[in-house]
């Protein structure tokens, strides 16, 4: 019995999980581009949705050094989007639509990522110095 269960929640997860399945299914637009004017605070303030398709936006374009706010909110019931793993390696909760904000610099170059707890779903803040 116990061992039929264990069996279920794997073949679950791998299904509820598994970004690949989809790869006959055409390409999603562009996501909007992040807003351009940060807040009194000087934080620049980036909704994040975690969706089935993992997150939108998934690339984060910003100046070297700026400090961003990005704000999850999960949508779907999937175990693996119920957590956040940080830039900094921190994992946090994600709560069923409820924001939960994180806040990350922008690196001088390069970029920083951000996953899901079981790392299937990935995202980046990317370095983009003005030309």
């Amino acid at each position: 019995m116990i061992r039929a269960l264990v069996v279920s929640l794997a073949c679950l997860a791998a299904v509820g999980c598994h970004k690949d399945q989809d790869k006959d299914k055409p390409a999603a637009a562009a996501p909007t581009p992040a807003p351009a004017k940060a807040g009194a605070d000087g934080v620049r303030r980036i909704a994040v949705s975690a969706t089935a398709d993992g997150y939108t936006p998934d690339k984060i374009p910003g100046q070297p050094g700026e400090k961003l706010m990005l704000v999850f909110t999960r949508t779907i019931d999937a175990s693996c989007l119920s957590q956040l793993k940080t830039p900094d390696g921190k994992l946090v909760d994600l709560p069923m639509n409820q924001p939960v904000e994180v806040a990350v610099t922008v690196p001088a170059t390069g970029e920083v990522g951000f996953a899901c707890g079981m790392d299937m779903f990935h995202g980046v803040v990317v370095a983009t110095p003005k030309s």
